[in-house]
């Protein structure tokens, strides 16, 4: 691994890893503008493609996030693959370190680190079956009649997007347990049902970020199935109202959950940071 960088002035910083859809980001669809005042907030893009824009903030959540990237070791942490991250532009200074692919990649300078990378592999080669296996179950197993797409990511893991009303009430749990015995991991989020390698998680890629830092606490922030090994490990975190966690009522120790939905909870997180982080 890369070795310590030295620490800011003033001492380290307590890390941020936060998730970014449906967590600080929202598509037009996850807006849910239902915020505590009556007009509705002023909207920034963050992700543009092919022409059209795709993610929003606040205006709010914009000065927010400017100023979280100065007080803190700020790591946007997503199961998104690293071309699918870089198009997104969040305000303030470009973020020294990020974690893609579900702690697949971490980004160092915007550079995946090819020791973490390699470190990855091991780990995945060691203790899980390979990817074509579990891909070629997928498919086999899979109905023509509800999957519309398959995909890899990054060579790491993969998933299906379905049509969720046509899924048969039994699939998921039955990959799951046929998963399970191989070191993989199932999930149902949205239309889309990810298979991931047990060892591959987003707490994994934090730890090291916040050794690399000499990070005195970590903060986290997520609201989906995937997220909840990085709330289980930080030492604050918090989840919206809203996605899968949410759904299944989901806590932890240490683990604040927050009232608000949709972007009004983009916001508040936010807020969350910076306060812990001036209490820090």
């Amino acid at each position: 691994m890369s070795t310590l960088r030295t620490p800011a002035p003033g001492g380290p910083r307590p890390l941020v890893a936060s998730d970014l859809d449906r967590t600080l980001i929202y598509s037009a669809a996850a807006l849910d503008l239902r915020m505590p005042d009556a007009e509705a907030p002023r909207l920034l893009c963050v992700e543009v493609y092919e022409g059209k824009p795709l993610s929003y903030v606040t205006e709010t959540a914009a000065g927010l996030l400017a100023e979280l990237a100065v007080r803190t070791v700020f790591v946007p942490t997503t199961t998104r693959t690293r071309e699918q991250y870089h198009r997104i532009h969040l305000p303030g200074p470009v973020p020294e370190f990020a974690i893609c692919a579900n702690g697949g990649h971490l980004l160092v300078d915007g550079e995946s680190d090819p020791a973490w990378r390699a470190a990855v592999d091991r780990r995945l080669a060691a203790e899980c079956a390979p990817l074509d296996e579990v891909r070629a179950h997928l498919v086999r197993t899979a109905d023509p009649s509800w999957l519309l797409k398959e995909r890899v990511a990054e060579d790491l893991f993969a998933y299906l997007v379905v049509d969720r009303a046509l899924l048969p009430s039994g699939w998921v749990k039955e990959l799951g347990e046929w998963a399970e015995t191989r070191g993989w991991t199932v999930s149902l989020q949205g239309r889309k049902i990810y298979a991931v390698p047990r060892p591959l998680t987003k707490s994994a890629a934090m730890r090291e970020v916040a050794r690399r830092t000499d990070a005195p606490e970590t903060l986290a922030a997520g609201d989906s199935l995937l997220d909840a090994d990085l709330l289980q490990a930080a030492t604050h975190s918090w989840r919206p109202s809203h996605g899968e966690l949410a759904d299944k009522g989901w806590t932890a120790p240490g683990l604040t959950v927050l009232p608000e939905r949709g972007i009004a909870a983009g916001e508040e997180i936010l807020r969350r940071f910076l306060g812990r982080s001036a209490a820090a």
